[in-house]
């Protein structure tokens, strides 16, 4: 199969219709072999419905309902479970991702030997509110991911090699991140391409300003996990060394600040008394915790998790 397209949504039952007959009308045009998997994530509208009839009409047409709304990460991590496609597509349902630029995508996968192409929304039909945020947070992706060629790292268009994305975890909300995730699991060759963004046709849009603060959230968390991710002592156990050491030093130097004024007639006075002491001692035990946790991240990092467990109610 040539191509695997992947589309997340939730209550898009208007623009279903149409998104599909303009996919297929692409793919046909260009003789592409393919399937389109919908990801149904808890939609209260008929968007189930309609991904079921059009599957009685086009058996190219599959598809996943959960049993609530999980979020774009978990849609996108069993799409890439179930596809068979050499190369895979995401685009959004809301029609604002054109499938005139399939072609192109393939092309660059399959002749250009790119292991992901993001797509670039350069010219952007939203309201400032989400602009200026947006180039903000794609400025400080860039620096912390060290990916310097990439403008746009959370549209919904991109196209990947099968292996890429049958080696990536996608989970929680780390969908805007799935370059980074690529590079960390070793595909370093990726490109991106200029596309065309077109503004909301139907519904509303799922956008919240709190999508920023959770990015930037995530954003520390991968670049976390990608340093210390399966070495955790490495950090903890670093800092935590480092702590205990300028704590054990203080009292050594409160201590012997002591038997200094002792044996100079100093009025006499507790050790205790020197509020250096409890500084010192607090050091200390904050050394220690961040040693043990280290102890315990190793642990964690060397035993499995089914984080990515979720229930899926319907398939096709």
């Amino acid at each position: 199969m040539d191509i695997s397209v992947v589309i997340p949504l939730l209550n898009e039952e208007e623009s279903l219709p149409e998104l599909y007959a303009w996919i297929k009308q692409v793919m046909d045009s260009h003789n592409f072999s393919y399937e389109v998997v919908f990801i149904d994530d808890g939609s209260t509208d008929n968007s189930w419905k309609i991904i079921e009839n059009l599957h009685k009409e086009n058996p190219e047409v599959k598809g996943l309902k959960f049993r609530r709304n999980y979020g774009k990460s978990p849609a996108l991590y069993c799409g890439f479970k179930k596809v068979e496609g050499d190369v895979v597509i995401t685009m959004d349902a809301d029609l604002q991702d054109s499938p005139e630029e399939i072609p192109e995508l393939y092309r660059m996968i399959t002749e250009e030997d790119y292991d992901l192409v993001s797509g670039w929304k350069k010219k952007r039909y939203d309201p400032l509110s989400k602009t200026i945020p947006t180039k903000l947070f794609n400025a400080t992706a860039r620096k912390v991911s060290g990916i310097k060629n990439l403008h746009d790292f959370n549209c919904g268009l991109k196209a990947y090699k099968k292996e890429v994305v049958k080696n990536i975890e996608v989970y929680g909300e780390m969908h805007r991140y799935i370059p980074y995730l690529a590079k960390n699991a070793g595909f370093h060759n990726i490109g991106e391409k200029v596309v065309h963004h077109q503004a909301r046709k139907y519904g509303k849009t799922k956008f919240g300003l709190s999508r920023f603060v959770n990015g930037y959230l995530d954003l520390i968390t991968l670049w976390f996990l990608s340093k210390f991710g399966i070495r955790p002592m490495h950090f903890f156990g670093l800092l935590g060394s480092l702590m205990f050491f300028l704590g054990f030093i203080a009292i050594i130097i409160v201590g012997a600040t002591k038997l200094y004024q002792m044996k100079n007639g100093y009025p006499y006075r507790l050790v205790t008394d020197s509020p250096y002491f409890y500084i010192s001692l607090t050091t200390m035990i904050i050394g220690c915790q961040l040693f043990v946790a280290g102890f315990l991240g190793e642990i964690i990092a060397r035993s499995s998790t089914e984080r990515n467990n979720y229930q899926i109610q319907k398939k096709i």
